[in-house]
C-alpha cells in the first residue's frame, strides 16, 4: 500500500524541527556549562569569576584574583603543566626521573666513608647528564622571556611545572642519598651545577622569593598535575610501607589547599559584607568558613596517623629530603637557608591573618620562602580583619561564630602538637637530629632527641597559647 505524499511532509518537517531543537537545545547547554577547557580541577569556577568581577570592589579580592591569574595559572591549586615544555626545558625532568631510583638506600649505612662514595657518584652522575643535555644558554633565553612576561613562549602552568622540577632536582643533589646522612648535614655550602644555578635566580623573582632552597609551593603544590598526579617521587623503588607514606604525606597538603580556596574566597566575602554594614551575609559567609573548615581540618586527621603514614619511615624517608641547612655568601655574610616548613602553608598564615593574629614568620624568612602573593593576600587578611572591631559593634552573632573559628583552630594545633612529636622522635642514627624547616637541631651539649626538639616543642606550645 502506497502512503500519500503529504505524509512524508509531514515528516520530514517534523524531523527538521525535531533536530533544530537539538541544536538550539544544545548551544544553550554549552552556554550554560563551563567548558572543559575553562573549568580548573576544584570545580572552583564560579566563585574565581566571582572574585574578578569583586577586584574593584575590595583589595583583598583583587589580591587574591591577582595570586590565582599568575601564581596559579586561573586556578587554585595552582595548575601546572609537567609536559608541554620548550625543548630546552624537558632534559630536567628526565634526568631527575632517570637518577631518582638511586637516591634512597634500604638500608642506610653509618659508615661516613660509604656515604661520601654514594653521594659522590649520584653527584658526578647528575652532573655529567645535565653537562650533556641541558643548552645553558637556551635555557637563560627562556627565563629571560619568562621574566619579560612572554606566555607564548612559556605560560604560566608551565613555569609551575618547571619551578617544581628545578627546585626538586636542587634539593636531591643537595642530599644525594636518601635517608639523610651525617656527613650531608655537615656541609655548610654546595657547589651546585651551573645548569641547576642557571634558571633557579628567575624563577625565585617571578615567584618573589629569595632562598636557595625549595619551597612548600614549588616543591608540594607545584608537584601536582592537573589530573592530581604527583610527579616528582623521591623512595621509586623502595616498600609499599614507604612509598604509600610519602604519597599520603604530601598530597595531604595539596588536598588541603583544594579545600582551601572556598574559605579564602568566603573570607573575603565576609570582609566585604562586613563593611558594607551587611551583617546578615557576613554571619552567612563566616558559618560557611566555620562548616568548610572542620572539613579541612579531618585531611590532617585522617592522614597524619600511624595507619597512614608511618612513625617508622616518615623521618628517614620523607621528611630529610625537603630539609637544606646550607647557605652561601652574600654581601660578604654567610646565609644559611634551611628547607620546607609546616609554617609555609598557606592556608594556616591566611587563616590567622583573618583572625587578626600576628604571623609566626620573621619578615626575613616571608620573604625568602613565601611567594609575593601570598604574602600580599595574608597583609591584606590582616590588614582588613574586622574581628576587634565586633566588641565594640556589640555584634554578637557574628563574635561567636568567629569565636567557633578560632576554638576549631586551637583544638587543631594542639592535637597537632600531639602528633607531631612521635614522628619527630623516632631513632634515626644516620643522622643529626633536624627538622626540614629548621635544619640541624643539634649542638655540642645535646643529650639526646627529646632535649633537641624541646626548641620545636615549645614553639608549638607558643603558637597554640596565642591562638585566642
Amino acid at each position: 500500500m502506497e502512503l500519500p505524499s503529504d505524509i512524508f511532509s509531514t515528516v520530514n518537517f517534523f524531523l527538521f524541527f525535531l533536530g533544530a531543537l537539538v541544536a538550539v537545545s544544545a548551544v544553550l547547554l554549552w552556554r550554560l556549562y563551563p567548558r572543559p577547557g575553562d573549568d580548573d580541577e576544584t570545580g572552583n569556577v564560579s566563585k574565581i569569576r566571582s572574585l574578578r568581577a569583586l577586584k574593584d570592589r575590595h583589595e583583598a579580592a583583587s589580591i587574591l584574583s591577582e595570586m590565582i591569574d599568575k601564581d596559579g595559572a586561573g586556578a587554585w591549586p595552582p595548575k601546572t603543566n609537567h609536559d608541554s615544555w620548550p625543548i630546552a626545558l624537558r632534559p630536567y625532568k628526565d634526568i631527575y626521573l632517570e637518577l631518582v631510583p638511586l637516591l634512597p638506600a634500604a638500608e642506610p649505612s653509618l659508615d661516613d666513608n660509604i656515604n661520601n662514595e654514594r653521594r659522590s657518584n649520584y653527584r658526578s652522575l647528575m652532573r655529567k647528564l645535565l653537562t650533556e643535555r641541558v643548552n645553558i644558554a637556551q635555557v637563560e633565553q627562556l627565563m629571560v622571556a619568562m621574566e619579560a612576561g612572554n606566555l607564548d613562549v612559556l605560560p604560566r602552568d608551565a613555569v609551575n611545572g618547571f619551578y617544581a622540577c628545578i627546585a626538586v632536582c636542587r634539593h636531591a643533589y643537595r642530599w644525594a642519598t636518601i635517608p639523610v646522612v651525617k656527613v650531608a648535614q655537615m656541609e655548610k655550602v654546595v657547589d651546585f651545577p651551573a645548569e641547576l644555578d642557571a634558571p633557579w635566580p628567575y624563577l625565585q623573582r617571578n615567584f618573589g622569593v629569595t632562598a636557595e632552597s625549595g619551597n612548600n609551593t614549588a616543591n608540594v603544590l607545584h608537584n601536582f598535575n592537573e589530573k592530581g598526579e604527583r610527579i616528582y617521587k623521591i623512595n621509586v623503588g623502595m616498600s609499599d610501607l614507604i612509598q604509600s607514606s610519602e604519597e599520603t604525606f604530601f598530597r595531604m597538603f595539596y588536598d588541603l589547599e583544594i579545600l582551601a580556596f572556598p574559605i579564602y574566597y568566603e573570607m573575603v566575602r565576609a570582609i566585604i559584607c562586613f563593611e558594607e554594614k551587611d551583617r546578615e551575609s557576613c554571619l552567612n559567609h563566616l558559618e560557611n568558613i566555620t562548616f568548610r573548615l572542620r572539613h579541612l581540618l579531618r585531611v590532617f586527621y585522617d592522614n597524619l596517623n600511624e595507619s597512614r603514614v608511618s612513625h617508622s619511615v616518615w623521618l628517614s624517608y620523607i621528611q630529610g629530603f625537603q630539609g637544606w641547612g646550607v647557605g652561601r655568601m652574600v654581601d660578604g655574610e654567610f646565609i644559611k637557608y634551611d628547607g620546607l616548613s609546616g609554617n609555609h602553608v598557606l592556608f594556616f598564615q591566611a587563616l590567622d591573618a583573618f583572625l587578626g593574629m600576628d604571623r609566626y614568620l620573621t619578615d626575613e624568612n616571608m620573604i625568602r620562602y613565601i611567594p609575593v602573593n601570598q604574602r600580599e593576600l595574608c597583609l591584606a587578611l590582616k590588614k582588613n580583619s574586622f574581628r576587634k572591631k565586633l566588641t565594640e559593634q556589640n555584634d554578637m552573632m557574628i563574635e561567636n561564630e568567629v569565636g567557633k573559628i578560632v576554638n576549631h583552630l586551637k583544638v587543631f594545633r594542639a592535637a597537632h602538637r600531639a602528633r607531631v612529636m612521635p614522628y619527630l622522635e623516632q631513632p634515626a642514627p644516620e643522622r643529626f637530629t633536624m627538622t626540614a624547616g629548621k635544619s640541624v637541631l643539634e649542638g655540642p651539649t645535646t643529650k639526646d632527641t627529646k632535649e633537641a626538639l624541646k626548641v620545636l616543642d615549645q614553639m608549638l606550645i607558643k603558637r597554640l597559647k596565642e591562638t585566642v
